[in-house]
């Protein structure tokens, strides 16, 4: 079983540390301290080709140590938990300190901000797994994606991973909060060759829940099947025409959003989205919620990295910007209060427009549906958007022939206006939750 072995002792083991080092820290003349302790165990097991190309135990542990000194700041971090390792790191970071320039706006979140409810939030699920058993579910995906067609001529590899952990923060606000959380998944990607046209794409399942893991048949016949999809695909000659973004590629367009109304890029005023809170950016239909409570969901949490209780909040409603993500210190730069953000962004959920993905081919009717994005050509300070792109041309609704070596772009600013539909397929594997995007236009260069 992947499971931190004896976890309530350790938790408690690691209550005892944190006081011993924040009073230690007081003791070195620090006005302020924080850490967190962290430890994990894991496996993974990845095969290829019918073999095993890795089979790998770990366990980690670490505790990051920040001091203060008025508003001077000391990093320090080890992996030796021993007393001297613990002294001689809280040694260093005091040092680093004591030679820091001041910085007005670093400290400890405000007091008053510190969590003080604890929800249960169900993020642990040990995995009655080992070495066999893991092996056997990696070589079973890849088995049944290369028996699914005969085009299939290639594997990269399929593979299985289940980490159990443990974090605990504390500062010298008397603030302590302990998290136990599992993460598991499980994937397959395959080549698929017919003539001269050769293709590989992927599938994969991730949960808190082994027991809510696709089967290793489902991803190894849908990575299969995506792959085939895929062949005698073709370049486009350039054009404008409607996107749809399919799930697991818009929520990549909320991830610039998101980018975009972080506390850091406001403050650097490095972001197309500057001064954003209250405008206009989508349509009057688009609705982002951030949830950080929702249980076993994979960026649940209570408090951020400061120990700040996070909130259920809106970020878009009717269109609107309603708040940005900020921790401690970029809230105090831009004159505003931390919003539990520290950690970055938790659960964000875009709603639906009560559409299916076939009623947003139907509404598209003819354009380009987008399932993988190559490259990084996205300019957050200025919008501008251009990314290599593959996935299939639509015509009167209907999927006409997969597409490749073509480019999509526009400004982020103009897409996000320019929102049509969004699906209610949502892909929940990830800490943005969203259906498929169709946008009314991006220019599509290829050929």
């Amino acid at each position: 079983m992947i499971e931190l072995e004896n976890r309530f002792d350790v938790a408690t083991e690691f209550q005892a540390m944190a006081e011993r080092v924040l009073n230690a820290a007081k003791a070195k003349g620090a006005t302020a301290a924080e850490l967190e302790i962290d430890k994990g165990t894991g496996l993974s097991v990845e095969v290829r080709m019918g073999q095993v190309d890795k089979l790998q135990y770990h366990r980690d542990q670490g505790i990051n140590l920040t001091v203060y000194f008025g508003h001077r700041k000391g990093f320090a971090s080890t992996a030796d938990f021993s007393p001297q390792a613990l002294e001689d790191t809280l040694e260093a970071a005091c040092r680093i300190a004591r030679y820091t320039s001041e910085d007005d706006f670093n400290g400890l979140a405000e007091p008053e901000q510190m969590a003080s409810m604890f929800p249960k939030l169900d993020l642990y699920h040990p995995w009655e797994l080992d070495a066999p058993l893991a092996i056997e579910m990696a070589l079973q995906a890849e088995a049944v994606a290369r028996e699914h067609d005969k085009r299939i001529t290639n594997s990269e590899g399929a593979g299985v991973d289940s980490y159990a952990g443990l974090s605990l923060y504390a500062n010298s606000h008397h603030f302590m909060g302990i998290s136990h959380a599992t993460r598991h998944s499980l994937s397959c990607a395959v080549v698929a060759q017919d003539g001269d046209s050769m293709q590989r794409d992927y599938w994969y399942s991730v949960s808190r829940v082994p027991g809510h893991l696709e089967s290793a048949d489902t991803v190894g016949a849908e990575a299969a099947q995506r792959a085939v999809r895929r062949l005698h695909a073709r370049s486009l000659s350039t054009r404008e025409a409607p996107v749809l973004f399919v799930p697991q590629l818009a929520r990549g367009l909320i991830g610039n959003l998101a980018g975009a109304i972080s506390g850091g890029s406001q403050y650097r005023k490095a972001s197309f989205l500057l001064d954003s809170i209250g405008q206009q950016v989508f349509p009057d239909f688009v609705q982002l919620r951030e949830d950080p409570l929702i249980p076993q969901a994979l960026a649940s949490r209570s408090y951020d990295a400061e120990g700040v209780a996070t909130q259920q909040r809106d970020i878009v409603k009717d269109g609107i910007i309603q708040g940005y993500f900020l921790g401690s210190y970029s809230a105090r730069k831009l004159g505003m209060t931390s919003t539990g953000n520290a950690s970055g962004t938790s659960n964000l959920l875009l709603a639906d427009t009560g559409v299916t993905f076939i009623d947003l081919l139907q509404q598209m009717g003819t354009g380009l549906m987008v399932t993988e994005l190559i490259g990084s050509g996205v300019n957050g300070i200025t919008g501008d958007y251009s990314r290599g792109a593959v996935g299939y041309w639509v015509e009167n609704g209907m999927i006409v022939h997969p597409v490749e070596e073509v480019t999509i772009a526009g400004n982020l600013k103009d897409m996000f206006k320019g929102i049509v539909a969004i699906g209610d397929d949502v892909d929940e594997r990830g800490s943005i939750r969203t259906g498929s995007i169709l946008i009314d236009k991006m220019t599509i260069a290829g050929q």
